[in-house]
């Protein structure tokens, strides 16, 4: 029972240090925010969650073992270079923002949609979880899969509350921007994107 406690309670903290990190899921929560309301956050991190089961599963039937550096190298190329593609759409929304400040292309700028592919192409994602996520599931799972399950409800009980809060502010503070000021961050989030990608690809 202990361990399972315990195992939430590192769940939470660990996902709340890398949820609090900036980066492009964060980037994403704004943007769709903005466009969505509140309710953009949680759905950006069910997006989030959908790929980090399938990364946990992965890991607990033993895949890992088969991703090198020569895989990391492919993540990072192909990682970067969607993110660039998201930077790009979301600065050419932003050029747009001030004549239609609340219309936006739904498959575009779905946040579950993008909670998926921006944790999906965040190299950093398949870093952190190919090792200190991996060996935390693993010493999770010599006490049963149960204290699996726990670490992960702490995990993404920790990146919902961050990103619902994240995206609550935003939204907030959106019936009081301007067209132009809309405009900036959403600028703002595509550029960071943008170099975010780039960055990846030569890293």
């Amino acid at each position: 029972m202990f361990e399972i406690l315990d195992m939430l309670l590192i769940g939470f903290v660990v996902g709340l240090t890398g949820a609090l990190v900036p980066g492009p899921m964060l980037f994403v929560t704004i943007d769709s925010s903005l466009k969505r309301g509140w309710i953009a956050g949680p759905q950006v991190f069910l997006g989030h969650a959908m790929i980090e089961f399938l990364v946990c599963l992965l890991i607990i039937y033993g895949m890992t073992s088969f991703i090198g550096e020569r895989e990391m190298s492919v993540i990072s190329i192909v990682g970067g270079s969607v993110l660039i593609v998201f930077g790009v759409l979301t600065v050419k929304q932003a050029r747009g923002a001030c004549d239609e400040l609340h219309t936006h292309n739904e498959v575009i700028t779905n946040p579950v949609y993008a909670g998926f592919l921006s944790s999906a192409s965040n190299p950093y994602f398949w870093v952190w979880w190919m090792a200190a996520g991996s060996a935390l599931v693993l010493k999770g799972l010599e006490a049963g899969i149960l204290t699996v399950v726990f670490f992960m409800i702490g995990h993404w009980l920790a990146d919902i509350g961050w990103f619902t809060a994240v995206s609550a502010s935003f939204s907030r503070g959106r019936g009081l921007m301007s067209a132009g000021m809309y405009q900036k961050v959403l600028f703002s989030c595509g550029v960071f994107l943008i170099g975010f990608g780039a960055w990846f690809i030569v890293w």
